[in-house]
């Protein structure tokens, strides 16, 4: 029998008036079980709530609700986690060590300042970065832009200063902006999830004991699957993961893997990446694989994580998540043209996914084939992934190969869609489209529209400012100026604009502080090179 400390108040909560009436002489464990294979966790989880509120002690019961509350609640941890302010600077991974380039995602081999490849997707700031459906973040700004004050994309992601300023901003998007904490998502999807039980939580992890719990295998497993991903108790879970290690000898690979996912949620990665590798070796999972290649790469160590795939696809010549691993990984480090080859690969395997069709997609895109990337993303939309974010990259497509027809429908249609977080990006890009067809006061306006939502949109303060330019207010152009290069210090065309303009005045000193800013962030910029060779002329002739 389960101890009492086993159940929350909630079990007892008279759920039995709720669920409807079993047809007669239907087992309702038999019944729970169904729906939960179908996946059909709600209904589960009704059943089993009357069947312990007529015997609390049902282990088969209790057993099928935690299952299936672990399933409803289950997060697909598939890529590496973003990391908190708290993760960037109290890390011992981040400590004492310097970035490489080539052997670092803080310093790619392709990074800001290396020049732009056509096909590299993320090499260079000139274009926005590929964003992977199934993941997907923004949309994308029209390409071939870039060059030209003003209408450039968003470039890729600020390291440094400017990741800790924006950690402290609180994040730049209404209503996406993580604590400062450490595991501040899993934090707050526990809160969400122990709420939504009525009347307190399904399990008091404080009251149980655990010890006892660890030696009994079948309870302990989904009890330490409920504790990490419904309650996101990391500790408690840390703690019965040791013990049942310990009762079984040290040689079950499940509790190692279990054990590594907890040191992982408690930032002690060392140990976690200790942990999963003796997972690894006790037992080849493509799972353990995945989890030690996320480590390495939250260590800061790409090219470990790269072996690591590499010896896991050897073995798993037929499992296409290795080669997604690899690809976001080579991605991640400026490699575009070989992290496309692996999606290819991915798509030899699965012709079903989702994230490699839209990274190729997004690479025809950035290589002026929108034809091709109109293709790649229409198959996603007959695949049923209609987000904001994937109407918005339609409707530019559609543009960039001439069917203006067909464009403002799709951008229609992510508007619809578009939540707090990817409205900003979606007026952004509508304001492009206005840009490419001549209507500057409808750029400007969806420009308004997207400084309104998201203040923080570097990009779209500096195209007012290059909109203000034009119409001949320039000192409305620099206040939009200096707005932009404080809200992203990354955004190097702001930089250059306002470099641009002091120039033009005959500030040199000013000019020569804000080309250089902008070099910081792109150092292969052409026509930020001409101008600083241009003052550095004026200034020594002085």
């Amino acid at each position: 029998m389960l101890s009492s400390g086993a159940l929350g108040p909630a079990a007892a909560a008279g759920a039995a008036a709720a669920c409807a009436p079993l047809p007669g002489g239907l087992n309702p464990i038999w019944l729970a079980q169904s729906k939960l294979r179908r996946r059909r966790f709600d209904e589960a989880i009704e059943i089993c709530s009357a069947a312990l509120a007529a015997k609390p002690y049902d282990q088969a019961a209790w057993y099928l609700k935690a299952r299936a509350l672990t399933l409803k609640n289950w997060l697909d941890d598939s890529e590496i986690e973003e990391e908190g302010i708290g993760d960037a600077l109290l890390e011992e991974a981040g400590t004492a060590q310097v970035a490489r380039p080539g052997t670092s995602l803080a310093r790619p081999s392709g990074g800001a300042n290396a020049p732009s490849s056509s096909g590299g997707g993320s090499s260079s700031p000139a274009v926005r970065p590929v964003s992977h459906a199934g993941r997907p973040l923004t949309g994308f700004a029209r390409p071939g832009t870039s060059t030209r004050p003003g209408t450039g994309a968003r470039p890729g992601t600020t390291g440094g200063a400017a990741a800790v300023q924006a950690a402290l901003r609180g994040g730049g998007k209404p209503g996406t902006a993580r604590p400062v904490t450490s595991s501040g998502r899993f934090v707050r999807l526990g809160t969400a999830s122990l709420a939504s039980e009525p009347g307190g939580p399904f399990i008091n992890a404080g009251r149980l004991d655990l010890r006892k719990y660890a030696a009994r295998p079948n309870l302990a497993r989904v009890l330490c699957d409920y504790l990490l991903h419904v309650d996101n108790d990391a500790r408690r879970a840390l703690e019965l993961a040791a013990a049942a290690t310990q009762a079984a000898g040290f040689e079950d690979w499940w509790w190692k893997a279990r054990l590594g996912e907890a040191y992982g949620r408690l930032g002690l990665l060392r140990d976690a990446a200790q942990q999963l590798a003796s997972s690894l070796r006790n037992q080849d999972m493509v799972s353990t694989a995945l989890a030690l290649g996320r480590v390495h790469q939250r260590l800061d160590q790409p090219a470990a994580a790269l072996a690591l795939y590499a010896d896991a696809a050897a073995r798993q010549p037929w499992e296409p998540g290795l080669l997604l691993a690899a690809a976001r990984v080579k991605d991640a480090m400026g490699q575009g043209e070989e992290a496309l080859g692996l999606y290819q690969q991915v798509l030899a395997m699965d012709a079903s996914s989702v994230e490699a069709i839209a990274c190729l997609g997004a690479h025809h895109f950035y290589s002026d084939q929108p034809e091709l990337a109109l293709r790649h993303f229409r198959r996603l939309l007959q695949m049923g992934v209609a987000s904001a974010e994937l109407w918005a990259n339609v409707g530019l497509a559609c543009f960039a190969a001439g069917q203006y027809d067909l464009a403002l429908p799709a951008m229609e249609r992510a508007l619809a869609a578009a939540d707090d977080g990817a409205a900003p990006e979606v007026w952004y890009n509508v304001g492009q489209i206005a840009t490419g067809i001549g209507d500057t006061s409808w750029a400007a306006q969806c420009f308004r529209l997207a400084v309104s939502l998201d203040p923080t949109h570097a990009e779209a303060w500096n195209n007012l400012a290059v909109l203000e330019a034009r119409r001949g207010s320039e000192a409305r152009a620099r206040a939009y100026l200096r707005t932009a290069r404080a809200a992203g210090p990354g955004a190097y065309e702001a930089h250059f604009n306002a470099a641009l303009l002091a120039w033009r005045r005959g500030e040199l000193q000013e000019a020569w502080g804000a080309v250089n800013a902008g070099l910081a962030a792109f150092g292969a910029h052409p026509e930020g090179l001409e101008l600083r060779r241009l003052i550095r002329a004026q200034l020594t002739a002085l």
